[in-house]
């Protein structure tokens, strides 16, 4: 099953509409959820405050049945169920994430500021879902390229590519796997020679690495080989799909939203090998959310 987020906002009639389109796709059924506060479903009429109550309840009716309409229209044949949910918006998708396949919600809701790129809802589930979440950006691009992932040989990365080729699959589309580098700041690189100069007698006649450049370097090829192998698998899974490779370098986010302008989805893990112990989303994760130009897929690693 898919679940899909919805609050009458175009960017959620997007996510809506992209979710019946993957439901149909993979064949599943599709619920449409909108979240309210609980006082509004227990709150009687004759309360304080009751009008505004059943206003709210109707209100959320109304973006529901919009939703089923705009879906049955763009894909009458799949199977859609439609609830008002009450609670905390972010605390119920994260919650029906542990029970379903795939998460849709749009990258900005009907409360949101102008001028701010990415809604609250989306930021604050991004990184906390069990299952894979695809955010949806209203008015985004519409490109029929490559399903493009972002690969870097760790765990999160295994799971990000096997959703992409499984994707790929499913569209009849080609994975486009893109390993960045991150670029050391100049001053770094101008340390870092400085450091390759020094005999290896100067720090105590051990004999390691000259620097930070011939480290990373090492960490670097380490990265390409479990990369390499990462695809190797996945290709003889899915003989059918068409696989480029790039390698390049500067910052992952920058990298995958520039190729996001000619990708149909893309897709990577929720922290990379880079990431910091006790963040909930890589920093690739979260400037795709921002910046990037089609619907982004962040995958979580696989659960123990």
């Amino acid at each position: 099953m898919i679940v899909a987020g919805v609050d009458g906002s175009a960017a959620g009639l997007e996510a809506a509409t992209w979710a019946a389109r993957e439901a149909a796709l993979r064949k599943v059924p599709l619920r449409l959820v909108h979240v309210i506060p609980r006082w509004v479903r227990t709150m009687v009429e004759d309360a304080p405050y009751g009008e505004v109550g059943r206003w709210m309840r109707e209100g959320a009716e109304s973006v529901l049945r919009d939703a089923v309409e705009h879906v049955r229209e763009d894909r009458p044949a799949v199977e859609v169920n439609a609830e008002a949910v009450p609670g905390d918006s972010r605390r119920v998708l994260i919650d029906m994430s542990r029970s379903t396949d795939l998460l849709v919600v749009g990258n900005h809701g009907i409360g949101g500021f102008r001028g701010l790129l990415l809604g609250s809802v989306a930021l604050g589930v991004a990184g906390r879902t069990a299952c894979p979440l695809a955010v949806v950006r209203a008015g985004g691009s519409t490109a029929r390229g490559d399903v493009v992932v972002g690969v870097d040989g760790s765990e999160g990365s295994t799971a990000a590519a096997a959703f992409a080729f499984a994707e790929a699959a499913l569209r009849g589309a080609g994975v486009r796997a893109i390993h960045v580098v991150a670029r050391l700041p100049r001053a770094m690189e101008e340390v870092a020679g400085a450091h390759e100069r020094v005999e290896p007698e100067a720090r105590g006649g051990v004999d390691v690495p000259r620097g930070w450049r011939a480290r990373r370097e090492y960490a670097k090829q380490a990265a390409c080989t479990a990369v390499a192998e990462q695809l190797e698998s996945l290709r003889a899974r899915y003989p059918s799909v068409p696989v480029t490779t790039r390698d390049a370098e500067g910052h992952p986010g920058e990298v995958l939203s520039e190729a996001s302008v000619s990708a149909q989805l893309i897709v990577v893990g929720s922290r990379g090998r880079g990431g910091f112990t006790g963040l909930v989303l890589g920093s690739a994760g979260h400037a795709l959310l921002h910046h990037g130009r089609c619907p982004t897929v962040i995958v979580p690693p696989p659960q123990e």
